[in-house]
């Protein structure tokens, strides 16, 4: 399987501890099927197939065959600015129905045309880039009228908090609220209700991975600082 090769763009190296975490089944399960699922939840009408699907920032792709599954894609699309990521997921999907096209790139500078995607799915991507809003626009850019963004995202509480500093590597300045990430993908020119917003508050979000209250039963505050944005945007 080919993979386009991508310009040479500056970006944050991830820990070794982060890519073998892409790789095991509390990714697959507990962070990314969880979003999928929250997502699909909040998309305000259902297509009964999506023609052309990608998924920017694939990773070591367990997400390609989930949306393969879900949206019925007759193109598929997984792009990754790590060619060592991308090289996997060629290996990882080859028994796929709709083999995936697979291209090295920068989530702000896409390798796509115009108005070219039907469905563009942003999964814990957005606090890996250096230049967030070029790549927002980026999403419009190629997204057709009325193509749908899937954005799920931590924010900067979870980001800065001790445990995420200690084991993965991020560009720091640049990691926004979820308001903040909410009021960037609406600046894009996306439409996004807020029936179409959720903000989960999950096991792994929490700076202690839940044991406060699982082993001793404290609740988190009511008012809090949000970890999770999901939110399903449409271009007009």
């Amino acid at each position: 399987m080919e993979i386009l090769s991508k310009p040479n763009e500056v970006h944050v190296e991830e820990t070794a501890f982060g890519k073998w975490f892409l790789r095991t089944n509390v990714w697959t399960v507990h962070v990314l099927e969880r979003a999928l699922h929250d997502l699909e939840r909040l998309m305000p009408e259902r297509a009964h197939g999506y023609d052309v699907v990608a998924d920017v920032g694939c990773g070591f792709g367990r997400s390609l065959p989930k949306l393969d599954a879900r949206f019925a894609p007759k193109r598929l699309i997984g792009m990754d600015i790590d060619p060592e990521m991308l090289q996997f997921t060629a290996n990882e999907t080859a028994h796929l129905q709709t083999k995936p096209e697979l291209l090295c790139c920068s989530s702000s500078n896409i390798q796509l045309d115009d108005n070219s995607v039907d469905l563009l799915f942003c999964h814990q991507t957005f606090h890996h880039l250096v230049d967030q809003e070029r790549a927002i626009n980026e999403f419009f850019r190629v997204l057709k009228p009325g193509g749908v963004l899937l954005f799920a995202e931590s924010t900067r509480r979870y980001i800065h908090s001790w445990i995420i500093r200690l084991l993965f590597r991020h560009p720091m300045d640049v990691q926004k609220t979820a308001p903040e990430y909410l009021a960037l993908v609406r600046s894009a020119g996306f439409s996004v209700p807020d029936s179409a917003v959720s903000y989960p508050f999950l096991w792994w979000s929490r700076e202690d991975l839940g044991l406060l209250e699982t082993a001793f039963r404290i609740s988190p505050p009511a008012i809090k600082e949000e970890t999770l944005i999901n939110l399903v945007a449409v271009k007009p």
